[in-house]
């Protein structure tokens, strides 16, 4: 099963994808922490994609899709995948869908988590008393909202024309959250849930 989630910053997608990964066996993907780990490992997709970003340039979505297609093929992910903050254009979710497609696989469930805004802000400020991260300050994340808003509002309706896209309500606590996602996952929930699209 593939999975997707949107939703804007601090909603939660990666704590809820850590905890799906570990209960259901399927691999969460980062494009930024996988793009890393090629730069690090010195693969030569590692190679091209540091050579671009050191020049001040953004990925190709070419080389972002390599690198997923690379991940799909391991064994780690033959239960499937859950693809946290991608795709961000239409480009690549079409990419994306062809990439699968080619492999006699698709994107299963697309959901959206979503949290008021002010809730949002609740949580930045809290992680940053607690974590320190220096993205998190009111600036960077309006910025980050920003952006977010723009490319769901592109992404999402070409996921909505292949299928439902059930909202999350990710106001909740964690464990309501998780409960959420999981009668999705486990067709529990009474809306249809599974993009029927995919090539």
């Amino acid at each position: 099963m593939n999975v997707i989630f949107f939703g804007p910053p601090a909603a939660g997608k990666g704590t809820q994808a850590k905890i799906i990964q570990d209960k259901y066996g399927l691999q969460q993907l980062s494009t930024g922490d996988m793009l890393r780990a090629e730069i690090e490992a010195g693969t030569d997709l590692g190679k091209k994609a540091k050579k671009i970003m050191d020049s001040g340039a953004l990925v190709s979505d070419e080389i972002v899709i390599d690198m997923i297609a690379a991940r799909i093929d391991s064994p780690e992910c033959a239960g499937g995948v859950i693809f946290d903050g991608f795709p961000r254009t239409v480009a690549q979710a079409e990419a994306l869908d062809k990439m699968l497609a080619a492999r006699g696989k698709k994107i299963d469930i697309v959901m959206e988590l979503d949290v008021d805004q002010g809730k949002i802000i609740e949580r930045v400020e809290k992680r940053a008393a607690e974590e320190g991260r220096s993205d998190d300050n009111i600036g960077a994340l309006k910025t980050r909202l920003q952006q977010y808003n723009d490319y769901s509002a592109k992404v999402l309706p070409y996921y909505e024309a292949q299928g439902a896209v059930p909202k999350i309500d990710g106001n909740q606590s964690i464990e309501a959250v998780t409960s959420q996602i999981e009668a999705i996952l486990t067709g529990k929930d009474s809306a249809p849930s599974a993009v029927s699209g995919g090539a």
